[in-house]
C-alpha cells in the first residue's frame, strides 16, 4: 500500500509549497505571512505567474500541513494556489488554522464557490477581466458571500481590461461590499497610466503593485 493511500481521503491535500515571506498583494501587503500553496487549478489565465502549481506537488495530511505552516511563528497564513478550492479539503485546513488563532487569508480565482469557506477567513477574490482569457469563468454569485473584511482583486492587462473592470465596479457597486484592488499584470500596462485612469474616473478602488516582484524580481519563486 502506498503512503498516499494510507492518508484518508478527508485528511489529504496536495501541496506545492509552504514558505514564509512578506505579503506582496492585497490590503495586507507588507505583512509577514506564511503561504500554503495548494496544487491544481481549473483556469489557465494568460498572465498566470504560478503555472508550476498546475501539476505535481505532494500529498500531505492536513495536520502535517498545519504543523509546518504554524512552525514559522507568523500569525498571518494565506491559503493560495493555483486555485485552492478545487481541493475539497481546503476549507478544513482553514478551519484548523483559525482554531489555532491565526489570521487566515484565502486567495481564490472567483471561479469556484466560496460558500463553504469559514466565515472568519479573509477572502481575496479575483474577478477575471477579458485579457485573462477566463472572463467566462467568473462566478458572480460569489459576491453575495463577501463582506467588509474581504477584497476583490482585478488583474488588468490593457485599457480594455480597465474599462471592463470600471463598469463591473460601478454596475455591481462592488465597493459597497468590500475593498476593490486594481492590479496591473506585470509588465503589461504602465503604472502611471493605470494611476491616471483611476484618478480620471474617480473610482473607489485601490491600485496595487505586486510588492514581492518589486523586491525580488518577477521570476523569483518561494518569496
Amino acid at each position: 500500500m502506498s503512503r498516499v493511500a494510507r492518508i484518508p481521503a478527508d485528511e489529504r491535500l496536495r501541496i506545492s509549497e509552504i514558505y514564509a515571506s512578506i505579503q506582496g498583494e492585497s490590503t495586507h501587503v507588507g505583512k509577514p505571512c506564511v503561504f500554503v500553496r495548494l496544487t491544481g487549478c481549473n483556469l489557465r489565465c494568460s498572465w498566470c505567474d504560478s503555472e508550476f502549481t498546475f501539476t505535481g506537488g505532494g500529498m500531505r495530511r492536513i495536520d502535517d500541513v498545519v504543523a509546518e505552516a504554524t512552525a514559522f511563528g507568523v500569525r498571518t497564513i494565506e491559503v493560495t494556489g493555483g486555485e485552492p478550492l478545487v481541493q475539497r479539503n481546503a476549507p478544513e485546513l482553514m478551519r484548523r488554522l483559525l482554531d489555532l488563532g491565526h489570521e487566515v487569508l484565502l486567495e481564490t480565482s472567483g471561479s469556484v464557490s466560496i460558500e463553504d469557506v469559514p466565515e472568519q477567513v479573509r477572502v481575496i477574490m479575483d474577478l477575471k477581466a477579458p485579457g485573462s482569457g477566463e472572463v467566462g469563468a467568473n462566478l458572480w454569485s460569489n459576491l453575495k458571500h463577501l463582506d467588509a473584511q474581504d477584497e476583490v482583486k482585478i488583474v488588468l492587462a490593457s485599457r480594455e481590461d480597465y474599462e471592463w473592470a470600471r463598469e463591473q465596479v460601478r454596475e455591481r457597486n462592488i465597493p459597497a461590499i468590500c475593498t476593490v484592488m486594481f492590479s496591473p499584470a506585470w509588465g503589461e500596462i504602465s503604472l502611471k497610466d493605470l494611476a491616471a485612469w483611476i484618478m480620471e474616473d474617480r473610482l473607489d478602488v485601490r491600485m496595487q503593485v505586486q510588492l514581492h516582484k518589486v523586491v525580488w524580481g518577477a521570476d523569483a519563486l518561494g518569496v
